[in-house]
């Protein structure tokens, strides 16, 4: 069928406004709620035993907005719509954002592995090796020494293996008070003298930087990844559950569906996280029965209190956990069919 110049004008404009609205980026970024995954899908561990139930991490799906998915993030709950800067900082382009999240989950599988295998009492041995510099902060006195990837290994000739062995040294001294920093930098070995001054959101006093223990990690049966594009620290909690139920005789699933979120530390401590409400409604998507959520306080409110809101606000079964510690995770667990 021939097409009149009218119809052929009415189908150009149509494909034009549909094309717009579809694929012009606009500068906000839309969080929705993801997935639940089983963790059997990430997590290979030598010598593997069957479990009853199943353990699984949480997703927050993002993506830039267009006037579609704007309109669409308007009419929907717990879709949150952010200006572009808040979701990427200035001068990081996508490329380098997505590089840290994938960073900040191989941290994350490190600490779980760390904390499943001392809480199961199995075979792991650790070597420190110094920490490094992530960060500088801003008009502190190391912002003109440090550099990022600088390896810090002593200060005041006293060995620094872990992160905490600086602060904790630096802790008890005065302002103004200085201190000798032996580093690594590319091959070449420093030694500088930075005085200490107070952090300009508080009393503490340091030299104003961010650190990363250097660690080397070995387990024994061998543990493996592969979390593909999923990035961020929010999946360690889940991945020392499901790494410690391995470990151990006892299986702590429990013929149930567990799910759950939370940064974990190399001390075992849970620790808050972002899009807790996306999070609900992925597990209840899924048909979870129990999710962990951190339970300290950020900002106005925990992700446990607002994990509870959400669940009643979607009329959800789900059993909302809080957890402060690893710990807790377990002893929870290992009552659940008391």
């Amino acid at each position: 069928m021939k097409l009149s110049k009218k119809q052929l004008l009415v189908l150009f404009i149509t494909v034009i406004i549909i094309g717009f609205i579809s694929l012009y980026k606009l500068p906000y970024y839309i969080y929705t709620p993801g997935k639940a995954t089983d963790l059997e899908e990430i997590i290979s561990i030598d010598n593997k035993k069957e479990s009853e139930g199943s353990f699984h991490l949480l997703t927050v799906g993002g993506r830039p907005a267009t006037p579609l998915l704007y309109g669409i993030a308007k009419l929907s709950s717990h879709h949150d719509i952010v200006p572009l800067k808040e979701a990427r900082p200035d001068g990081i382009s996508d490329e380098e954002y997505k590089k840290k999240q994938l960073e900040l989950m191989e941290n994350s599988q490190e600490a779980a592995l760390v904390v499943a295998f001392e809480e199961a009492d199995a075979d792991i041995d650790i070597t420190y090796n110094g920490v490094y510099v992530l960060g500088t902060v801003e008009g502190m006195p190391a912002d003109d020494i440090l550099e990022v990837g600088d390896l810090i290994t002593k200060v005041d000739d006293i060995d620094v293996n872990k992160a905490n062995d600086l602060m904790k040294y630096v802790k008890d001294k005065t302002e103004n008070t200085e201190v000798e920093v032996q580093f690594e930098r590319e091959e070449d070995n420093y030694m500088k003298k930075i005085e200490l001054a107070k952090f300009p959101q508080d009393n503490k006093v340091g030299i104003g930087i961010q650190l990363v223990t250097n660690r080397e990690v070995e387990v024994n049966p061998k543990v493996e990844f592969s979390s593909g594009e999923i990035g961020g620290p929010s999946a360690g909690l889940m991945f020392a559950l499901t790494i410690y139920n391995q470990l151990t005789k006892e299986d702590v699933s429990n013929g149930l569906k567990i799910a759950g979120t939370g940064e974990l530390d190399y001390e075992g401590n849970v620790l808050p996280i972002g899009g807790i409400d996306k999070k609900v409604i992925a597990a209840d998507k899924e048909d979870v029965d129990i999710l962990f959520a951190p339970s300290f306080k950020a900002h106005r409110a925990s992700n446990y209190e607002v994990a509870k809101e959400t669940a009643e606000e979607i009329d959800s079964d789900l059993e909302i956990v809080p957890v402060k510690k690893f710990s807790d995770a377990i002893k929870y667990l290992k009552t659940v069919d008391e």
